[in-house]
């Protein structure tokens, strides 16, 4: 049996579709809050419960072989103690779980946010340390804590390992990513204003393949990033532009002003209760032009992740398939004459 904490997530509904596919037995936590919807069709073993709940997690790791741990509260905005209780207290208990119930395996999924934050521009790999105090956010900060207690478990005997990746996107994004959510905006003509900067996105098939493949292959205590393509953020709205028209993003924003920006829009986004896509995290993040190396993983794990353009085209013709968006011909057809 294979546990997969945060299964209706985006990667996780992803991770255990890929796992269903190959045959394998899985037995996926839920929030007691959320939806199923992303893994309902599955022929898998739903249980309910919180993550923070310590006896919970003892009964739900019990006769199991493997856990992916994915279950994380990603907040940019507010709920401070939240973001702590779930990704620190909540990896410390499926730690506990894990040894108590002999687990074989723990494949941790962190983020490229735990890694400290060097000048801007620079690369980052798997050399550059782990340290909480040298991260931005609160987020960043509790997957930071929370992978130096995988890898100081696995220092003890525990067979643990840490994936890391990077802006995710692609398709069955049920929940709306930050990422989806751009998206979506942006195929709706909404989206008016962006930022000048980079990032490097990753679909989200290759990084839940990358994890079984670091299940069965890595050594214990090994910690990969799981990175995609690096792009400016102008390369990316006209990579966008290629495949949907929009008459979306008239202005790239520099930082100093978009940080400004930023503070009011997060906190009309905070009164409205909605979920704000321009945030000070958001800038600081677009503008340290950081770029991410995945060697360490397509030489020890063959990985190879695919091209941008074609997670950009799936994840606009699955919000498509599902009615978020009204199809638009010319991408439909673009879609095809480039396949």
């Amino acid at each position: 049996m294979i546990l997969v904490t945060g299964s209706t997530g985006h990667l996780g509904n992803v991770l255990v579709r890929l796992l269903v596919s190959t045959g394998k037995n899985v037995r996926a936590m839920v929030a007691p809050f959320e939806d199923t919807l992303p893994i309902d069709d599955l022929p898998i073993e739903i249980v309910r419960g919180d993550i923070r709940d310590h006896d919970f997690v003892q009964r739900v790791c019990k006769d199991v072989e493997v856990v992916y741990h994915l279950a994380a509260f990603i907040s940019i905005l507010g709920k401070r103690r939240m973001v702590y209780d779930i990704n620190v207290g909540g990896t410390e208990n499926i730690i506990k779980a894990c040894r108590e119930n002999r687990v074989r395996r723990l494949v941790y999924v962190s983020s490229i946010h735990a890694f400290s934050e060097p000048r801007s521009g620079s690369l980052i790999d798997e050399s550059i340390p782990i340290d909480p105090e040298k991260t931005s956010g609160d987020y960043a900060k509790s997957k930071a804590i929370a992978t130096l207690k995988v890898l100081n478990s696995a220092k003890e005997g525990l067979d643990a390992i840490v994936l890391c990746p990077t802006g995710i996107i692609g398709p069955y994004d049920w929940r709306i990513s930050q990422m989806g959510n751009l998206l979506l905006l942006y195929s709706k003509n909404l989206l008016k204003v962006g930022i000048e900067g980079s990032f490097d996105f990753v679909d989200v098939r290759d990084v839940a393949g990358l994890l079984i493949r670091a299940c069965e292959k890595a050594q214990r205590g090994e910690i990969f990033i799981a990175s995609g393509y690096y792009i400016t953020i102008r390369a990316l709205f006209q990579m966008l532009q290629k495949i949907r028209p929009s008459k979306s993003v008239n202005i790239l924003l520099p930082s100093y002003i978009a940080y400004p920006i930023s503070l009011f829009t997060s906190i009309h986004y905070l009164v409205k209760k909605k979920k704000p896509l321009l945030t000070p995290y958001s800038v600081h993040t677009l503008t340290r032009n950081y770029v991410y190396s995945h060697k360490k993983a397509r030489d020890l794990l063959g990985y190879q992740p695919r091209p941008l353009l074609d997670s950009l085209k799936d994840a606009l013709l699955w919000f498509e398939s599902k009615g978020f968006v009204k199809p638009v011909s010319s991408a439909l057809n673009f879609v095809e004459r480039s396949s």
